[in-house]
């Protein structure tokens, strides 16, 4: 038993250590993100088990021997480095500051929602009631493709036709699914008032780039001409989505209305009036923080989503990359990031939003969530639960200026624990 307590110290140890400082090397990059991702945002259950399995073990007769008290001693230093992961975590505040947009006020003057003192319990992040869930909708038939979608509407309880929000899953672009992603976020949405669209899109490798995107097009037009059959306004779409869904969301964004993205409905207006990518990847050209390699020259992209070599096809891969088709008038931004993401380095969405903002005239917000892994919104965390209701501030503030007629003017920036980072 003394040597059972050593091994359980000498784990909890190094999965405090990975989740301070996830290893990036082509071996421990998946394991390291794997295990640094359950750490952090399952600390709790982490903590409850070890503490559990620890006391058993110690009861059974662990600490006979020397093994034992090491092992102690390395489980409560693990337990304690895991603890301050929760804390930062617990620590996390989303504020929106006005700046030149009005707040959303009562009729006395004060914030309707002081999210500075907000708490939204992560239990109430799962299917709630009065959530309304339409599965499996076709949104494009082509032949044997049918691509699916499923719905999520609150209680209508007026005539007004809602705004709309498109979900794009990630998996790499090559697995993933409609029903694993965007869960929390699109219930919270459906609960205030929106109505989410959670899109399925053909993946690699049997979808070769940019397959994937011209999908989400094929589901901009639909929603164009089916958004009022579901309460939702066809004039005003958004699009999130995570990880490879954060850079189709970003692509969906920036690339409003090109040809080549949407053969056979290049008629239809494809703009969308906001964009919130979480973690996503935005130039697969430049090596930046991917090392020497740039992204698009990993096996993945070669081999099963573009299937050309990156060498000979920097133009292909320039165009795959939402950093290409920054432009004034792109949709406003809301970019979020974690500063632990061992898959997505956080200095990727650093510098795609620094350029986004020298050259876009709406607001581009940026919040790093610290101490978040990739993908850290897949569980109704506490977490989750303040970047979520950031979210819906934001884009329901651009939804008011929508209704007002006004330009997009961001109700606010978003600061951290959230943290909106300045460049230069």
């Amino acid at each position: 038993m003394p040597y059972v307590l050593l091994a359980l110290g000498l784990l909890i140890a190094l999965l405090a250590m990975n989740a301070h400082a996830p290893r990036r090397g082509a071996v421990l990059l998946a394991p390291s993100f794997l295990y640094g991702w359950l750490t952090i945002e399952l600390a709790p259950q982490v903590l409850v088990t070890w503490a559990a399995a620890t006391a058993l073990t110690a009861t059974l007769g662990g600490l006979d021997g020397w093994a034992g008290w090491t092992g102690l001693a390395l489980t409560i230093l693990g337990m304690a480095g895991i603890t301050a992961t929760l804390l930062a975590t617990r620590r996390t505040v989303v504020t929106l500051r006005e700046c030149g947009a009005p707040l959303d006020l009562d009729p006395e003057g004060a914030p309707r929602y002081p999210l500075a003192h907000l708490f939204v319990p992560p239990l109430c992040l799962i299917p709630r009631r009065g959530v309304h869930v339409r599965r499996n909708v076709v949104y494009r038939q082509d032949g044997r493709l049918r691509l699916k979608l499923d719905i999520y509407a609150g209680d209508r309880t007026s005539g007004e036709l809602r705004p709309g929000l498109m979900q794009i899953h990630g998996g790499g672009w090559v697995i993933g699914d409609k029903r694993e992603q965007g869960l929390p976020l699109l219930n919270h949405m459906a609960v205030q008032g929106w109505v989410g669209f959670n899109v399925n899109y053909r993946l690699s490798p049997r979808a070769t780039w940019p397959e994937h995107l011209i999908d989400l097009k094929h589901f901009v037009a639909w929603y164009r001409e089916h958004a009022e059959e579901y309460g939702a306004d066809p004039d005003f779409l958004c699009v999130t989505g995570g990880s490879a869904g954060g850079h189709l969301a970003a692509m969906v964004a920036l690339t409003a209305n090109e040809p080549e993205f949407q053969p056979g409905i290049e008629n239809v207006d494809t703009t969308v009036q906001g964009a919130v990518p979480f973690y996503g990847v935005y130039n697969l050209v430049d090596a930046g923080p991917w090392g020497r390699r740039p992204m698009g020259a990993t096996p993945l992209l070669e081999r099963m989503v573009v299937k050309l070599p990156f060498a000979e096809n920097h133009d292909a891969y320039g165009k795959a990359s939402p950093v290409s088709y920054l432009r004034e008038d792109a949709p406003p931004f809301f970019v979020v990031h974690g500063d632990r993401d061992s898959l997505v380095p956080v200095a990727e969405a650093r510098r795609f939003v620094e350029r986004l903002r020298d050259v876009s005239a709406t607001p581009v917000v940026y919040a790093e969530m610290k101490g978040a892994q990739h993908a850290f919104d897949v569980f109704p965390s506490y977490r989750t639960a303040r970047v979520i209701e950031a979210v819906e501030r934001y884009l329901t503030g651009l939804h008011r200026q929508y209704r007002q007629g006004a330009p997009p003017v961001v109700p606010g920036e978003v600061t951290q624990s959230l943290e909106d980072r300045s460049f230069g």
